[in-house]
């Protein structure tokens, strides 16, 4: 155990009780889930700094991290679904956001026992960050009016930097899911 995954496992800890806050839908909770999120957000850039910083760059923290990013973006996606913080678009960009992180975690996972590694989008840290980004200004919507069109902006960004990504793996995927097995 170190720092980074300590980081990281604390940002998985702490998504059900951002979405129990969420859910109750009072200023107070709204606030506290606000900062918790923010500062779980924070985590995924700090974490990566330190194991890097640090020289503690495990197997381990490689697993986790993403992991962590689609718990807390799937998780945070299904429960503005759910209480009616997104209009009928965004959940679409929301159903488009999970269809492409699970399409993605399945090729990896189909492609992983064949020691096939797709390389990781030069694209793929903004995606993160406009998702993180976007999830954000979409739970400060209570918090501070005003903000409807930079969080449906941020929302389809974060949506059409995930679906190219998305693109991107599948197509350099694509001659080893094509050849003929022997």
């Amino acid at each position: 155990m170190n720092i980074p995954n300590i980081l990281t496992m604390s940002r998985i800890a702490v998504i059900p009780l951002i979405v129990t806050l969420v859910m109750m839908n009072n200023l107070t909770a709204q606030w506290i889930a606000f900062t918790l999120y923010v500062i779980a957000a924070l985590t995924d850039f700090l974490d990566g700094y330190l194991a890097r910083k640090l020289n503690v760059v495990s197997s381990l923290g490689r697993m986790l991290d993403p992991i962590a990013d689609k718990l807390i973006v799937g998780a945070l996606l299904i429960t503005f679904a759910y209480e009616g913080s997104f209009s009928a678009s965004l959940t679409f960009a929301a159903v488009f956001i999970l269809m492409r992180e699970i399409a993605v975690s399945g090729l990896r996972e189909f492609l992983g026992p064949q020691q096939i590694i797709i390389p990781v989008s030069g694209i793929a840290k903004y995606k993160t960050t406009s998702q993180l980004v976007a999830l954000g200004l979409v739970m400060a919507l209570p918090i501070v009016p005003g903000l409807n069109l930079a969080a449906s902006a941020f929302m389809w960004l974060a949506t059409g930097l995930t679906l190219y990504t998305g693109y991107e793996y599948f197509a350099g995927a694509w001659p080893h899911l094509t050849k003929e097995e022997q």
